[in-house]
């Protein structure tokens, strides 16, 4: 267990109101991020995607389900962190979507409809999601160039000889990334709004703000790689605490 300082209450306080400081400019500068965010330039999409979904195929629009907002989670299937024979659902991704299920009824009443979207057929993702407990929409893109063109998938070729992907030239990308992909539903046109990958995911990762107000944070100084700690959420074993003991 790592070691820290200690001090005084008075201490303390002073050290945590210089802290408050830095807290509020970066809530500043958030909301102007999401202001800036907002005045991006929307792209009307006319390119056709279908989608499997479990009511069957699906367009784009058809994602919406009546509303105006839709935000896509790119759900890298069949590659990723800890794969395994019985759960080919990413571990990084599965982490990312444990967060979903308790925002969607507030995206809803905000007219914002969420889903996740996988190259891979609807039957695997519907068995993944039931071995997850989720109940999220979740549809597949394997029979479009969605994730593809949307920058969290690359051909065959990509992969040989380079591609873009969040925002930059990569030499070798792998053949999926995560993503997330939001779009605007207006006078019956689908338009494209905004997309982020790699770090920009951690938006949606409530746990990370969690840790983020814990003594040690992230507490990944010490490890191989930063996200080594990752597990399913079935998988932790003896660390999983009883929330019912209190």
């Amino acid at each position: 267990m790592k070691k820290h300082i200690t001090g005084t209450r008075k201490q303390w306080l002073a050290a945590r109101i210089e802290l408050l400081r830095a807290e509020k400019e970066l809530s500043r500068k958030s909301d102007e991020l999401a202001r800036l965010r907002q005045e991006l330039p929307w792209v009307r999409i006319d390119k056709e995607y279908r989608f499997e979904t479990n009511e069957g195929s699906a367009s784009l629009a058809d994602l919406f389900q009546g509303r105006s907002q839709l935000l896509v989670y790119h759900f890298m299937f069949g590659y990723g962190a800890r794969l395994t024979d019985e759960r080919q659902g990413c571990t990084g991704c599965s982490l990312v979507a444990d967060h979903f299920d308790c925002v969607i009824p507030h995206l809803n009443g905000r007219d914002i409809t969420l889903v996740c979207a996988s190259i891979a057929p609807l039957k695997e993702l519907q068995g993944y999601k039931r071995q997850m407990g989720w109940r999220f929409p979740w549809v597949s893109s394997l029979v479009s160039d969605f994730s593809y063109d949307f920058g969290a998938a690359f051909t065959e070729a990509q992969q040989r000889n380079g591609a873009d992907y969040n925002y930059r030239h990569v030499d070798e990308p792998e053949p999926q990334k995560e993503g997330m992909s939001v779009f605007a539903l207006q006078d019956g046109a689908v338009h494209h709004t905004y997309s982020t990958y790699a770090r920009g995911v951690e938006a949606l990762m409530g746990t990370y703000h969690f840790l983020d107000l814990a003594p040690w944070s992230r507490n990944e100084d010490e490890l191989e790689y930063p996200q080594e700690w990752w597990r399913r959420h079935d998988e932790y074993g003896g660390q999983q605490g009883d929330m019912g003991t209190l």
